[in-house]
């Protein structure tokens, strides 16, 4: 299998009041594709981590942000199959009682995706739809189509109801929502975070930043969509799974610490 090499990795650089805590979700999972060739934490003033597995198995670095300023920052060079994910159109759904047991709670609502709330709309749009993956697929054009994607337009409290009715989001934005309409039709999907860099075709203009898609289970598998660019793309580098983004945050801080500034780099590396 042809593979390319990416560097991958961010910089944070933050202000505390006090000692706070924080859990950092950085660092690739590895696998499915992705070997991670070399890692290094960059973390100033230096202090020992410690890295977990949380409970959808995403690596997890505990660390203690000091009071006044301070940075961290993580890089990795890893590499990629040389191909876009997989697709298959005749992938079909399953109803409840013939989902694997954990797959079934990515069912339910979570604190940001809320199919009670957008069920009527769901069904309204998508129930004559034959199943599978074409109807995933046209809920991904249909979220696509709908939302603008706009820096600022949501905050980190917004849900999939709150953009559905703006019109407006970011990455996560979309995602939520495709989520949502899935799990309104009894389709499993969850929330996935990580880098996406530009391999496919011109640079995206605006910084580099995170990336937020989803997973969703037919057949006997689960398989990539990304509402956000609508395509399938080549060298998505998986950080963390989960409900939603609230369970695949960048960094979790038991605090008020303020941002003071973030940078985020997935670029190719070429040989030589």
């Amino acid at each position: 299998m042809r593979t390319r090499r990416l560097a991958v990795g961010g910089d944070f650089r933050y202000t505390a009041t006090n000692a706070t805590p924080a859990v950092v979700q950085v660092a690739p999972l590895g696998g499915e594709g992705v070997t991670i060739e070399v890692e290094q934490w960059f973390i100033d003033p230096p202090q020992e981590t410690h890295e977990y597995r949380d409970i959808y198995d995403n690596r997890c670095h505990r660390m203690v942000l000091p009071p006044g300023r301070s940075s961290f920052g993580y890089q990795a060079l890893v590499t990629v199959p040389d191909a876009p994910e997989d697709a298959d159109f005749s992938a079909p759904e399953w109803a409840p009682n013939a989902l694997p047991d954990d797959v079934l709670m990515y069912l339910m609502p979570s604190r940001y995706c809320l199919p009670d709330m957008l069920g009527h709309e769901a069904w309204a749009r998508f129930s004559h739809m034959t199943p599978g993956y074409g109807r995933v697929a046209a809920i991904c054009q249909h979220v696509h189509d709908h939302l603008q994607f706009a820096y600022g337009s949501s905050s980190p409290t917004s849900t999939a109801v709150d953009v559905y009715t703006s019109g407006f989001g970011v990455c996560r934005d979309f995602t939520h929502l495709a989520i949502t309409f899935c799990r309104a039709l009894n389709i499993p999907a969850r929330y996935v975070f990580g880098y996406l860099p530009d391999l496919d075709g011109p640079a995206d203009p605006a910084p580099m930043d995170f990336a937020a898609w989803m997973e969703v289970w037919l057949g006997d598998r689960w398989w990539t969509f990304d509402p956000r660019n609508n395509r399938r793309r080549t060298g998505r580098v998986l950080i963390g799974r989960g409900r939603d983004a609230s369970d695949v945050a960048m960094v979790t801080s038991f605090g008020g610490p303020t941002l003071d500034s973030m940078s985020v780099i997935a670029h190719e590396v070429q040989p030589g």
